[in-house]
């Protein structure tokens, strides 16, 4: 990877995974029913993992 090409790549990155946690975290929100502290806690880190797991499958795919 090139010096000049790596910053824009990590902001790509970081941009898909937040892009991915905030539909995956607004999914969460939508199908529980009550929200309280905990509940924010397990939703936010899942919908991370997820994001994380998301980005990698369409890696895998692309071969990006």
């Amino acid at each position: 990877m090139n010096r000049r090409t790596a910053p824009r790549a990590v902001l790509l990155a970081a941009g898909e995974l937040l892009a991915w946690w905030a539909a995956l975290a607004l999914l969460w929100l939508v199908l529980i029913t009550t929200v309280d502290t905990l509940e924010r806690i397990v939703g936010a880190s899942c919908a991370a993992m997820g994001a994380l797991l998301a980005r990698a499958g369409r890696r895998a795919v692309t071969w990006r």
